[in-house]
């Protein structure tokens, strides 16, 4: 095997390794925003900065 070849080769797997890191990046943004959407549908608060009480269920009968 030539060393081009070999060059060629590591820069391929490289490659490879990069495309993988993004791609698991964006299917866990693709969970997160389906999950988001899931818990909005719900009517139960996701993750967002909401102080403790908000989004849960008032009592108007007292």
């Amino acid at each position: 095997m030539d060393m081009m070849a070999m060059v060629s080769s590591m820069l391929a797997m490289q490659a490879a390794g990069t495309q993988q890191q993004i791609q698991t990046s964006i299917i866990k943004q693709n969970a997160d925003a389906e999950k988001a959407a899931v818990l909005t549908l719900l009517g139960t608060p996701s993750t967002a900065n909401l102080a403790p009480g908000v989004g849960g269920n008032l009592n108007i009968a007292a």
